[in-house]
């Protein structure tokens, strides 16, 4: 594929939206535009790919997308297109538009579902260019320091728990706050230090439930020491930890009664608040960047790869496929197996940058996990 003569660009967003999604389909196609390719926004995800629910997109119509939360093109969780018959009917769709590469912004389930969609093209011989965007505000991707969406959703929480200290500092009260991350800790990590909290709760510590309320008995009980005259705990919960916030409040209310310390105790769920609204001047600056080195990836023929932003190496980490500086030296290229494969040792807590981050944590804020 030249830049001479680009076939059309098709762009979807999929999974759970993110923050950053619409500035990174806005900067797709602005490049493209510039390349002369046409670009196909695909709707609903890899649902509206398999029934060929496509719209031509211009510069115009998508002014004014940087400033939108969530995904103007839409999404959805697509079993159809788990399945090989699913996956044949998305590429025959992409045949008959004659669409030459295909950008998929996205967490670890889109991804998947990308890498596996560029398989099948490789073996029907079909000419298809497949670049992954990684975007999840769980941060949970691997081979990128930041996916699109973390840092509007950290801004989000901080500005929550800042508000929720408030109430907390006027009653003396303990507040449990809950924030999304499923399987991976890193918002509740980070929203605990910048919001300075009192403890942090997240799945990668490996807690036994006994364990999580002695630490979080000691923290009150210190906070509330006559000698400190603190009284009010903020204590930040990532919902990967499995244990549900009501029994941790139930279980701690117990401890506490039976310590004669009467302190009252909050839960606060965030929720799906923490996944909306609009995009942080961050994010709309990873996700241009991102959507402009996708393009050129398209342009230069890559198939098969994320791109990844400012990535972390650490010792054990696989190397990276390159980082073709003169596109973004903040850039760099991963094939999407290596980019599966490492996210799955993120969620299961073998990964180097799960343990550096866990390390770092207790070494930096130690009295998070007192």
């Amino acid at each position: 594929m030249t830049a001479e003569k680009l076939a059309p660009i098709a762009v979807l967003t999929s999974g759970g939206d993110a923050p950053g999604m619409n500035p990174t389909v806005r900067a797709i196609v602005g490049v493209a535009s510039a390349l002369g390719a046409p670009i196909l926004g695909v709707r609903r995800g890899y649902q509206g790919l398999i029934e060929g629910d496509v719209a031509e997109l211009t510069p115009r119509d998508v002014d004014g997308w940087s400033r939108r939360g969530g995904s103007s093109l839409g999404s959805s969780r697509c079993a159809a297109f788990r399945t090989e018959q699913g996956r044949l009917a998305a590429l025959m769709q992409l045949e008959r538009w004659q669409v030459g590469g295909l950008i998929v912004i996205g967490g670890n389930g889109s991804l998947t579902g990308a890498k596996l969609l560029g398989e099948l093209a490789a073996s029907r011989g079909v000419a298809l260019s497949v670049v992954g965007i990684p975007a999840s505000i769980d941060n949970d991707l691997a081979c990128t320091s930041l996916s699109i969406g973390v840092d509007t959703a950290l801004n989000t929480i901080v500005d929550a728990c800042d508000r929720i200290l408030d109430t907390a500092s006027s009653h003396a009260r303990t507040f449990i706050v809950e924030v999304m991350g499923r399987d991976c800790g890193y918002l509740a990590m980070t929203a605990a230090v910048a919001t300075g909290a009192d403890g942090v709760l997240f799945p990668e510590a490996r807690q036994h439930e006994d364990e999580m309320i002695d630490s979080l008995e000691r923290i009150i009980q210190h906070a509330y020491d006559p000698v400190g005259g603190k009284h009010r705990v903020l204590v930040v919960k990532s919902e990967g930890v499995p244990i549900d916030s009501s029994r941790i409040k139930e279980r701690l209310d117990e401890r506490l009664r039976a310590g004669n310390l009467p302190v009252e105790t909050r839960v606060s769920v965030l929720g799906h608040v923490v996944r909306g609204g609009a995009p942080s001047a961050t994010d709309r600056l990873i996700g241009g960047r991102l959507g402009h080195a996708a393009v050129r990836a398209v342009e230069r023929g890559m198939n098969g790869v994320m791109c990844g932003w400012h990535v972390l190496q650490l010792p054990g980490q696989p190397e990276m496929l390159g980082q073709h500086f003169d596109l973004d030296p903040y850039v760099s290229f991963w094939p999407l197996d290596v980019v599966l494969r490492e996210t799955e040792r993120i969620l299961n807590g073998t990964s180097e940058v799960t343990q550096w981050r866990v390390r770092l944590l207790r070494e930096a804020a130690p009295f998070l996990s007192a």
